[in-house]
């Protein structure tokens, strides 16, 4: 893997030399834009607006804007000499719980691989986040810009990871987003929803895989050969929600049904999980199940009063 960046993890007094590598990769289709006419492809000249002429990538630099619409340009040399300690510096700044890390501050992903005589401070800084559980915050100066960078030891790699972390002024907050109706949900609703979760169940994350581009690609594979596109099948979407119950019922149904398990038989035990007493009462108004211990207990009850009449019949035809 091509190295990005160059420089050290300052670890205190500690100085560990690293190189930056990429630890994510684009799958994703991308396409040309193309002259419809003959297929001809669509490409950008870069011109400059005072002159209106075409300018090459060797005579393009850098220009900052200032609030008056000023442009002051500046080269890779004024960057260079910016008076920043993470220039080349992985820069810790203290240590926090991974969890603690709210996942829209997450931007990129790297790994850090030890550069020349430095596997012994690497792997001393990886067992020590490792027997902390925490990972480092830190600052570095990478792509044109200095950024925050969450640094971690990775827990199925002998490898330090680092993630690029926006700023806290950088996310926007969601004050008005959330419903403004006031709305009310039921404990059964609830219980519902957890079933439908529960029976959903977990997801094998190594198994899924970019349908689209399968498509795209096979929709290429059919032109070039001359056939057909088949035609999609599509399954309906539901419109509005009238009736959450049925609709959370009707879901959980359909999740097992696509796990292969099988109805179960009018009487067989289910496995309930436990609600609140509230819910539990409405529950079992409904639930045509629970009136078996009553049935049970009306039986023992109506045999108990008959047996003494019985043995008095009994007692009657042996005196005759």
């Amino acid at each position: 893997m091509r190295t990005i960046w160059k420089g050290s993890i300052s670890f205190g007094l500690v100085t560990i030399p690293v190189k930056v590598v990429s630890a994510t990769e684009s799958h994703s289709v991308s396409f040309r834009q193309i002259h419809t006419a003959d297929e001809g492809k669509i490409r950008y000249r870069k011109v400059c607006e005072i002159d209106g002429e075409e300018v090459s990538g060797d005579q393009i630099g850098k220009g900052y804007e200032t609030d008056d619409g000023s442009i002051i340009q500046l080269t890779d040399d004024d960057l260079a000499v910016l008076p920043l300690p993470t220039a080349r510096t992985v820069e810790i700044l203290g240590f926090v719980p991974v969890s603690s890390i709210d996942p829209y501050q997450l931007d990129r992903s790297y790994y850090l691989t030890a550069d020349t005589g430095a596997a012994k401070p690497y792997v001393l800084l990886r067992e020590a986040l490792r027997r902390a559980d925490k990972g480092a915050i830190a600052k570095l100066a990478m792509r044109g810009r200095e950024t925050l960078a969450l640094v971690r030891a990775l827990e199925d790699e002998d490898v330090i990871g680092m993630h690029t972390l926006l700023w806290p002024d950088e996310i926007r907050s969601a004050a008005g987003l959330a419903p403004t109706e006031k709305v009310t949900v039921r404990d059964a609703e609830l219980d519902l929803a957890y079933t439908l979760m529960d029976t959903l169940g977990s997801v094998e994350m190594a198994e899924l895989h970019d349908e689209y581009r399968e498509a795209v690609e096979a929709l290429v594979s059919a032109k070039l050969s001359g056939a057909a596109p088949e035609p999609a099948e599509i399954a309906p979407r539901g419109g509005k929600v009238v009736d959450l119950m049925a609709a959370l019922e009707d879901s959980v149904r359909s999740a097992r049904e696509s796990r292969g398990e099988e109805e179960r038989e009018e009487g067989a035990e289910a496995t309930v999980t436990p609600i609140k007493k509230s819910a539990a009462k409405k529950t079992a108004k409904k639930a045509p199940g629970k009136k078996a211990p009553a049935k049970k207990a009306a039986a023992k009850k109506s045999t108990g009063k008959k047996a003494p009449a019985k043995k008095k019949a009994a007692g009657r035809k042996r005196a005759s």
